[in-house]
């Protein structure tokens, strides 16, 4: 019984494997991981982790962008409001 407690159940081990599995086929063909079968899940995790930093970095210059873009269009007599209810549908 203590060896129960100790470790993990079969059925635990195959679900992480397979849930790392998915993991790693959402990282981008870029990533070293990406492509190969046999990968320790430290590396898919750390490479998951690289991979959503980079684009809650890409997602806040891109709104950065945006908002600098809206004023200028405010400046120049366009109609923003209009424009971000588009951009929200």
């Amino acid at each position: 019984m203590s060896s129960r407690k100790t470790r993990p159940s079969r059925n635990n081990d195959n679900e992480l494997v397979r849930l790392l599995s998915k993991l790693q086929a959402l990282l981008p063909p870029s990533t070293s991981s990406a492509n190969k079968t046999r990968v320790p899940p430290t590396k898919i995790l750390h490479e998951t982790c690289n991979y959503i930093k980079s684009l809650r970095r890409e997602g806040d210059n891109l709104g950065e962008r945006l908002s600098k873009l809206l004023d200028s269009m405010e400046n120049n007599g366009v109609d923003v409001n209009t424009l971000k209810d588009l951009l929200q549908q």
